[in-house]
């Protein structure tokens, strides 16, 4: 089993609301969600307007599946010009850490 956990640090530089934030948001977390299918969440400055920090996960069979979803999901917030992608970065599950 293989899980891997991308978080993307975000910077809104039009937004001016919590709202407006939240608008830009949204697509993304629910875009991600249904095309690759991945759990998603905002993990980092829910308090503020223009910066953001999401979580993406999956787990797959093979590692090099897990990459590729993982891949897709990265380019997919590359692709919404609202967004400056400021930081990305992975993390992957160590079984052998679980097993102690």
């Amino acid at each position: 089993m293989y899980a891997c956990v991308l978080v993307v640090d975000l910077h809104l530089p039009t937004t001016a609301s919590l709202k407006d934030k939240r608008a830009v948001i949204t697509p993304i977390l629910d875009g991600a969600r249904r095309r690759h299918r991945v759990a998603v969440a905002e993990v980092g400055h829910q308090d503020r307007w223009q910066r953001s920090e999401l979580a993406f996960a999956t787990v797959a069979s093979a590692e090099r599946q897990a990459r590729e979803v993982l891949d897709a999901v990265e380019r997919f917030v590359w692709s919404f010009p609202e967004v400056e992608v400021s930081a990305a970065r992975r993390s992957w599950l160590d079984e052998e850490e679980d097993e102690r």
